[in-house]
């Protein structure tokens, strides 16, 4: 099944009430913030009602906030060869 992956790029302050329900209607409260939807006519229209504000891609999978922070996190830099004292015994 695909999902739309909405983000939120600029914010909604100045917008009339109406855009701003489209906003909550599709869970999108605060900038840079991401929600996955099922690809439908509903949720198209609502993304075209405030389209200038949002960035839109089609995925297959929707991820979870656990995988979206691991996602986010980069490399640790270095590699651990063994433990201290390991071979100590």
């Amino acid at each position: 099944m695909a999902y739309f992956r909405i983000t939120l790029m600029r914010s909604a302050i100045g917008l009339p009430a109406q855009r701003k329900g489209v906003l909550a209607a599709l869970g999108l409260r605060k900038r840079m913030a991401t929600v996955y939807h099922p690809v439908t006519p509903d949720v198209a229209g609502q993304i075209m009602a405030v389209k200038e504000l949002l960035d839109v891609a089609e995925v297959e999978t929707a991820l979870t906030k656990a995988e979206m922070k691991d996602q986010r996190r980069p490399e640790r830099g270095y590699v651990v060869e063994r433990r201290a004292g390991a071979g100590l015994e």
